[in-house]
């Protein structure tokens, strides 16, 4: 166990290093301009300050050209006028327009920042780490043990007799009802299995408020905000729960905010008393303006004990008269005064989260926040953890240790963490993975898709889950045509071949890494418009590619969303168009080979996906070889 967690926390500090090192190496190594192209920085915007909301300082920073960024709502940023490695000012996004973007600040904005343009940089941040690195040096039994279950040092007990359910929504199918009622009745853990559109965060919602019905206190969490605010909204319908969502605020939606401990302080009856309080304070530091502040140059090696000790016997000391110990006396007085008010803020703040914490019975959190120490002494019943195949040991450690029991969901058949350093790559390896290869009977697979057409679920359903799913009555046969002004029939899929075209082939722009393919940058540009002009909304329109300089080249020629595959991870749309970019005669097609991104890629279209590639270069894998022969087998695959 030991040798275990040492091994973690290595791994921990060199994806930390890593993640900072290439942020300081492109900023230091990259003009403001080209780390603006990559969408990681924003040049000459002026700042406006807006005032305070929920204690933070809140700064526009806008200009008049348009804003293309990468950075979105929740980053942190930094901001500086020249070399931004020289400052350290660093706030959090909180709301995006084309040319504008707020920031929030936790201390005094200072005045250069409001006055000059500034330079906002995409910052990593290393405090994740830190909390993942404390709690493995500080685990609690109940995070030892379970990583006894993957390190075989412990077996799981069988599950108690499942109790009666009476179900909220009852919508839901036997797959999910087997799920939650596994997880309701399990003594140490449970694993959902929840593939694409299988309505795994609706279980969830059912299952944390089945667990509330027991009088069990829920700590739910997710490694993204975004996942953390999905299953808050739709707990926030049930209007018997008290909910409490823990994080920086300006990293929560709009919509969820009033349900945030930030918030909930700020409304507590007790506030009131703050808000006198620091009244008090702001006339006592007017009192002691017109005394001596005892700095070291009127001190002259005097303690406070030694100038409250002389001015109460009316006598100087070391060349200072009287009436300046008296003076520097008073201002000592004040000092404590004010120290003692500020003193008495914390203890009725800490009096107020105690309170809020103690009347919610959920508390929602990133695994990250749930290192907070607002709910440092807490006792959890249940973690139930969504994205659980998305996070890395240390991190879904976090919200483990504080329960006795926990819930996994996730689809380890999609993107595992993302991780930066070459040497951190044992922690691609989840909790989740090693736990369901280890323990099947102790999962339970949701097996019902609502997402899509189902010929489009036929080859993921097939190569990547066991034939194991099947569609939804209600989007069985759902196609393009249903929202297209047309008469031509079109098929749910269709994968353009390229290979058969002259000068088909890939290529790395000036300096850079990635991989682009003109041609297929083209097509997908092309068909998009193709849906746009037949009435098609853009927003329901998404471009895929596995490389950023293609997602980039695409970009800048549609006003539809392109992104990478990451990008799309537990997202979906009518019409996807996939440019897969890789074109060569050896067969190399680099890292399309990890599997799991091909899954995310081909699983977010609801009606029409369209892969645009060159079989050829592409079928050389085992895998792709399989989806060719699938749409050549199903007339799907067009030449151009």
């Amino acid at each position: 166990m030991k040798k275990y967690i040492k091994n973690l926390i290595r791994l921990i500090n060199y994806e930390r290093d890593a993640e900072i090192d290439l942020m300081t190496r492109e900023i230091s190594t990259m003009s403001g301009q080209k780390r603006e192209e990559l969408g990681r920085a924003i040049n000459k915007v002026k700042g406006k300050s807006l005032g305070k909301e929920l204690g933070m300082q809140i700064v526009q920073f806008g200009r008049s050209e348009v804003i293309d960024t990468e950075i979105s709502v929740g980053d942190m940023v930094l901001v500086s006028t020249d070399n931004p490695l020289r400052s350290d000012l660093t706030g959090t996004v909180t709301e995006k327009g084309a040319r504008f973007i707020k920031v929030a600040f936790d201390k005094r904005v200072p005045k250069w920042a409001i006055k000059k343009k500034v330079r906002l940089d995409l910052y990593a941040n290393d405090i994740t780490f830190r909390r993942m690195e404390d709690n493995l040096n500080h685990l609690s039994l109940k995070g030892k043990n379970a990583l006894e279950y993957i390190l075989s040092e412990r077996d799981p007990k069988q599950n108690r007799k499942t109790p009666y359910i009476n179900y909220i929504d009852e919508s839901l199918n036997d797959s999910q009802k087997i799920a939650i009622e596994n997880s309701l009745s399990c003594e140490n853990f449970f694993l959902i299995h929840g593939p694409f559109g299988t309505g795994k965060t609706r279980t969830l919602v059912e299952l944390i408020s089945q667990e509330t019905r027991q009088n069990h206190k829920v700590l739910a969490t997710a490694e993204s905000n975004a996942a953390v605010d999905n299953i808050l909204e739709r707990l926030m319908d049930n209007k018997k729960l008290n909910l409490t969502r823990l994080g920086h605020p300006q990293r929560v939606s709009k919509h969820n905010i009033t349900q945030t401990l930030a918030y909930k302080v700020e409304k507590h009856k007790l506030n009131k008393k703050i808000k006198k309080i620091h009244k008090k304070i702001d006339n006592l530091i007017e009192k002691r303006k017109v005394h001596t502040k005892p700095t070291p140059q009127y001190r002259r090696g005097l303690g406070d004990y030694d100038i409250l000790h002389f001015a109460s016997k009316g006598k100087g000391a070391r060349g200072v008269s009287s009436d300046k110990m008296k003076s520097m006396a008073k201002w000592i007085e004040i000092n404590q005064e004010i120290d003692e008010a500020h003193d008495e803020i914390k203890r009725i703040e800490n009096r107020m989260i105690k309170n809020i914490i103690e009347e919610s019975d959920v508390i929602l959190a990133t695994n990250s926040s749930a290192a907070l120490e607002s709910i440092a002494r807490v006792k959890f019943d249940v973690a139930i953890i969504d994205e659980a195949s998305q996070a890395t040991i240390p991190s879904i450690l976090i919200p483990l240790a504080k329960a006795h029991r926990f819930i996994l969901a996730g689809d380890h058949k999609q993107l595992p963490p993302t991780i930066i350093s070459e040497r951190a790559g044992e922690l691609e390896k989840t909790m989740f993975e090693e736990l369901i290869k280890m323990y099947p009977h102790k999962s339970q697979l949701l097996n019902v898709q609502y997402r899509m057409n189902s010929l489009l679920m036929k080859f993921p359903n097939e190569e990547f889950y066991n034939n194991g799913l099947r569609s939804a009555s209600s989007v069985d046969e759902i196609t393009i045509n249903d929202i297209l002004d047309s008469d031509h029939d079109e098929e749910a899929l269709l994968f353009i071949d390229t290979s058969d075209v002259e000068d088909n082939r890939e290529m790395h722009l000036k300096d850079s890494k990635s991989i682009v393919n003109k041609l297929e940058a083209d097509i997908s540009v092309s068909i998009a418009r193709d849906y746009l002009n037949a009435g098609i909304s853009e927003d329901d329109i998404g471009i895929i590619s596995p490389y950023a300089d293609q997602v980039k080249i695409i970009q800048e020629n549609t006003p539809v969303e392109v992104k990478t595959v990451d990008g799309f991870q537990g997202r979906e749309k009518e019409i996807i168009i996939i440019s897969t970019v890789r074109s060569n005669e050896n067969g190399n097609i680099g890292f399309l080979k990890d599997l799991r991104r091909l899954n995310v890629a081909i699983t977010r279209a609801k009606r029409k996906l369209i892969i645009i590639g060159n079989k050829d270069t592409l079928k050389i894998n085992s895998t792709y070889s399989r989806l060719i022969k699938f749409v050549e087998e199903n007339n799907l695959l067009v030449k151009i």
